[in-house]
């Protein structure tokens, strides 16, 4: 007899999901986690914490109202690091607070501590508190959800100062006059567009010709022109040869001779897999050198007792497939019937101005050679654009012209990562071009968009039709 039925390693997005699935169908039900992590890096170092940045910056910079009032126009004239930490602290203890509560409801044990693996059916548990004594913990069953942490390049002398990862940017001292940000993923230009609203001098070095190069190219061109109009400069094919720490500042040296010098450099260089201190190999399981584990469909392991979920398994990495992972792979491990995760998953980007898609590419229908349409709705022309003072913003449609089929969804600017929703439902339950013409929204709304970019794009598909007789 097993201490648990089920032990969840990790309390981030997918364990929290996991532990509460298995618990609402009567498992025993243990998750492990430190004292200080509750939520894992999603609440603690990553995904709470930026986007709740974000919102501060929006707010206090007075950015996303200047069109309205002028550039000039501001919340608060001087911002500081304790008026974005205030409102980041209050999310961080509410959610924790929220998590807590979730667990217990649902008779979740919490175990704190570090686990690591005995063998395939039992873990030790460092309590942490100094005694040096570890607990053994039995069960039927395992899921990993370790997490990951921000990789760190070994020829870079990191000091969370002047020199920082993705994790350690939200605690810097004081905002800095001047940054470079190394690596255009989706990490480096969230922090990148929000420290140039802040007044940052941003200088952006990334190794390959374009940023985020799996979303679509003319979105990915009008968040670039936005950044530079903050102010933002882009060295793209560029690489870091060295980082020098002096006094004051960092020296950023280039493999193509460039020297910039900034305040602080952030080091945005992918993530790496929690699994060092795990001791897999007692388990009879390895990670890969990204610290990564490789599972089957049903997210089970090597080990047939042990599955692993979330970031730890590598792509998407995003916390709301990490969810549905956790909860999928708890069900299988309980022998419950399970369905595979929907094949479309929306891709939110908090940038400024925010960035939210479903479905394929224009780069990905013409590699493929699927004909389609395009149909667009911008911002400006819509009344509830004008109110908000987003005359940037677009929703663009990609459409078969054979069927009527919504092949892809991509939005830019105000609520993006909200209204893109509405275009994954139409396309998972098969909708047309036809539905979002016939469709009425509320009006004034971004949603509307939906409704002027449709109407676009039959209008295209009818004129070509009309020709093609």
């Amino acid at each position: 007899m097993h201490d648990y039925d089920l032990v969840v390693l990790g309390s981030g997005p997918s364990g929290q999901k996991a532990a509460i699935a298995a618990a609402k169908l009567g498992k025993r039900v243990g998750i492990v986690e430190r004292r200080d992590s509750i939520g894992g890096v999603c609440i603690n170092t990553g995904t709470v914490p930026s986007k709740t940045l974000r919102e501060a910056v929006l707010y206090l910079t007075g950015l996303s109202q200047r069109d309205l009032y002028g550039s000039s126009y501001r919340v608060k004239d001087e911002i500081t690091v304790s008026d974005l930490a205030a409102r980041t602290q209050h999310v961080i203890s509410r959610q924790t607070d929220v998590i807590r509560n979730q667990l217990a409801r649902n008779r979740v044990v919490m175990i704190t501590g570090t686990g690591r693996f005995a063998d395939a059916h039992s873990i030790w548990v460092d309590g942490g508190d100094g005694s040096g004594r570890d607990t053994k913990i039995t069960a039927d069953k395992f899921i990993i959800a370790a997490g990951t942490r921000p990789a760190r390049p070994d020829s870079v002398d990191f000091d969370d100062r002047t020199i920082v990862d993705s994790d350690g940017v939200i605690n810097l001292e004081a905002v800095p006059r001047s940054m470079v940000v190394v690596g255009a993923g989706v990490i480096g230009m969230e922090y990148a567009s929000m420290f140039a609203a802040l007044g940052t001098k941003v200088t952006v070095v990334e190794r390959r010709e374009k940023m985020l190069d799996f979303c679509d190219e003319e979105i990915i061109e009008s968040l670039k022109y936005h950044l530079r109009d903050l102010s933002v400069t882009f060295r793209f094919g560029e690489e870091v040869a060295a980082v020098e720490r002096h006094q004051t500042a960092a020296l950023c040296i280039l493999k193509s001779g460039k020297k910039i010098v900034a305040d602080t450099v952030m080091y945005s260089a992918g993530r790496q897999g929690q699994t060092d201190d795990l001791a897999l190999e007692a388990a009879g399981l390895t990670a890969d050198r990204r610290g990564r584990i490789e599972v089957d469909s049903n997210y089970r392991t090597s080990v047939e007792n042990i599955y692993a979920v979330g970031d730890v398994i590598g792509f998407p990495a995003l916390a709301s497939t990490s969810m549905e992972q956790g909860r999928l792979a708890a069900h299988h491990a309980c022998g419950e019937p399970t369905r595979t995760m929907g094949a479309l998953q929306p891709i939110g980007i908090y940038t400024i101005p925010e960035i939210s898609y479903v479905g394929a590419t224009e780069d990905d229908l013409t590699e493929n050679a699927t004909p389609f349409e395009v149909g667009i709705a911008r911002y400006r022309e819509l009344a509830r654009g004008q109110i908000v003072g987003d005359s940037y913003g677009m929703l663009k449609l990609l459409v078969s012209p054979e069927d009527g089929k919504l092949l892809g969804v991509h939005v830019f600017g105000t609520g993006a990562t909200e209204i893109v929703h509405i275009g994954q439902a139409v396309m998972g339950c098969g909708g047309t071009v036809d539905y979002l013409v016939d469709a009425v929204f509320n009006y004034p709304t971004l949603s509307e968009a939906y409704k002027v970019a449709a109407l676009d794009a039959s209008n295209k598909i009818r004129n070509i039709t009309r020709i093609d007789g």
